[in-house]
C-alpha cells in the first residue's frame, strides 16, 4: 500500500511489500507490523504462504476501502512525519476500514496550542490556535485566555504545507494565507506528529466542504486537485526591471498562481510577488536569457518568464533547477485559469510589488 517500486521489505504479519524507508516506519510499530528483508532474512514457509495470499492489492482494500477525499496521502517524496502517522492511521488506528467513521480531524472544529515562530525574532512560542468550518476561519490567539484572535485567517485562502527542513523540526508546518491580497506566512509545529498531521487534514477537511459549496458539479478528483500546494520552492537570482541591474540570489515559492520571493526563507512576507497566468492569456517561460540582458550574474542557467506586462530574467545555480523550475512554471501556465483565479489576478494589478505597509521595514525591491 506504500508508493513504492521494487520493494526489498516486506511485513509478514500485514502481507504487504514495502521500500526500505517504510520499512522502519513499520518497525516503530512491532504490536502491528513485523518486516523482513526479501534478500537478507530468512522466511519460512508459513510466511511465505500469507504474503502470497494477501499482498499489496488485498491490504489496500482492507485499510484503505474508505479514505475521505481530504486526507493527505502521502508518497515517498514526503516528510517522515507525514509517512508515518499515514501507516499508523491505517494499519494501527484503522481508521478507513469502516465507512462513515467520525475522525478527529473530520468535524470542522479543532482546537489546541500549537509553537508559532514569532515574525520578528524567531522565537517558538505556545499560541492557541482555532479552526471553525462554521466560523470559515483559522484564528490563533496571542493568550490562552485572549478573548479576540491576533489573526483571523480566511480557510479558503491557506495553504498548509509541511516544511521540517526549512522549520528545522521534524513536525514543522507551513501556513501561507493571504492577508490584504498578499501572502503572509507563519510557521508551525506539536511536539506529537499526530497532532500536528490531525491539524494539517483538519484544514483540509474544511476547505474540501467551501470547495464543493464553491464547485458543486466537480468531482471528487476535482475537488482534490483544487486543494492548494506548494509546486517549488528554492533560491534563483533574479534582476529587476530594466535588465541591467546586478542578479540578486533569493528565495522564491511557487504557490499555484502566485511566485513570491524572499530575503529569508522564514520571512513572513514576501518581498514581492507576481501571479503566474495561462498561455492563453499571455504567459510563458522559456529556457535562457534575452540577448539584450546586461544585469551581471553569478549563476549560469536562466529563464525567462513572459507575462502580458513585461518579462522576469533569473538564473539558477544548476541545469537541474533550472529544468525543474521550467517544468513547474510549465505546469502552472498550461492550465487554464478558474473565473475565481482571473478576479483574483484583475484585483491584485500588482507584479513584484512590495506587499508590506512601510511600517514594517521591508524594502523595495523590483
Amino acid at each position: 500500500t506504500e508508493p513504492i517500486s521494487y520493494p526489498d521489505w516486506a511485513s509478514y504479519t500485514l502481507g504487504v511489500f514495502i521500500c526500505l524507508s517504510c520499512s522502519g516506519i513499520h518497525r516503530n510499530i512491532p504490536n502491528i507490523s513485523k518486516v523482513k528483508s526479501l534478500r537478507m532474512d530468512h522466511w519460512d514457509e508459513a510466511q511465505v504462504q500469507f504474503l502470497e495470499q494477501h499482498g499489496n492489492a488485498v491490504a489496500k482494500a482492507t485499510y484503505e476501502a474508505h479514505i475521505p477525499i481530504y486526507y493527505y496521502q502521502p508518497t515517498h517524496a514526503d516528510c517522515q512525519v507525514l509517512r508515518e502517522q499515514w501507516i499508523r492511521a491505517k494499519y494501527e488506528r484503522k481508521e478507513f476500514t469502516e465507512p462513515g467513521r467520525q475522525l478527529p480531524y473530520s468535524n470542522g472544529l479543532k482546537e489546541g496550542i500549537l509553537w508559532k515562530r514569532g515574525r520578528d525574532n524567531g522565537q517558538f512560542l505556545p499560541r492557541k490556535f482555532l479552526l471553525s468550518e462554521q466560523d470559515g476561519c483559522l484564528k490563533y490567539f496571542a493568550k490562552p485566555d485572549a478573548k479576540e484572535p491576533k489573526i483571523n485567517i480566511k480557510i479558503d485562502t491557506i495553504n498548509a504545507t509541511f516544511q521540517p527542513v526549512k522549520i528545522r523540526n521534524p513536525n514543522g508546518l507551513q501556513i501561507s494565507y493571504l492577508k490584504d491580497n498578499k501572502t503572509r506566512n507563519i510557521f508551525l509545529y506539536h511536539g506529537d506528529g499526530k497532532e500536528i498531521v490531525d491539524w494539517f487534514n483538519a484544514i483540509r477537511a474544511v476547505q474540501v466542504h467551501y470547495l464543493k459549496v464553491a464547485f458543486p458539479v466537480a468531482s471528487d478528483s476535482e475537488v482534490r486537485d483544487h486543494l492548494r500546494k506548494f509546486l517549488k520552492e528554492g533560491y534563483m537570482e533574479k534582476t529587476g526591471p530594466r535588465q541591467r541591474e546586478a542578479f540578486k540570489k533569493r528565495w522564491f515559492t511557487l504557490d499555484h498562481r502566485r511566485l513570491m520571493y524572499f530575503k529569508d526563507p522564514l520571512d513572513a512576507f514576501a518581498k514581492g510577488e507576481v501571479f503566474m497566468g495561462s498561455r492563453e492569456h499571455g504567459y510563458s517561460v522559456t529556457q535562457g536569457l534575452p540577448a539584450g540582458a546586461q544585469g551581471s550574474f553569478s549563476w549560469q542557467y536562466g529563464l525567462t518568464i513572459v507575462t502580458p506586462d513585461r518579462e522576469y530574467l533569473f538564473t539558477c545555480e544548476t541545469e537541474s533547477d533550472q529544468q525543474d523550475w521550467i517544468a513547474a512554471f510549465s505546469q502552472v501556465i498550461e492550465q487554464p485559469m478558474t473565473p475565481q483565479e482571473y478576479a483574483s489576478k484583475c484585483q491584485e494589478g500588482v507584479h513584484f510589488s512590495p506587499p508590506a505597509p512601510a511600517h514594517q521595514s521591508h524594502n523595495r525591491e523590483n
